[in-house]
């Protein structure tokens, strides 16, 4: 596979993690309770998706630049992903939690652009 593809295919599973995960957090932070959320299964899907899509992609990535252990921005980045895989679970145990991760998600993403974007600390 193509360079190309598999980077349509990684921002295609980061859109499906952070558009479930502020899903969730949006209906958490507005009052929603966990039982309330008729996407639950839908949303739930959509994440678990995105989220292995992300990393055999971003792998995959990884393994086209020619990288042997990855290096030290790919592992920063594996840290944003773990924390998106848990931010499914999160914005339902607090209010003000949920409503922290609206803005937390996007800026997380935004710093694992640029992490790939420039790999400063390559």
């Amino acid at each position: 596979m193509s360079y190309l593809a598999y980077k349509l295919l990684h921002v295609l599973g980061v859109l499906l993690v952070l558009a479930a995960a502020g899903g969730v957090a949006v209906h958490a932070a507005t009052g929603g309770r966990r039982e309330d959320n008729d996407l639950r299964g839908v949303l739930a899907s959509m994440h678990g998706v995105g989220l292995i899509l992300s990393v055999v992609t971003g792998f995959g990535l990884l393994a086209k630049l020619g990288a042997g252990m990855p290096p030290p921005w790919a592992w920063a980045k594996l840290v944003i992903w773990l924390f998106f895989g848990a931010a499914l679970t999160l914005p339902y145990r607090n209010t003000t939690l949920a409503r922290a991760l609206v803005v937390a998600l996007p800026l997380l993403a935004a710093i694992a652009s640029y992490l790939a974007m420039y790999k400063p600390f390559a």
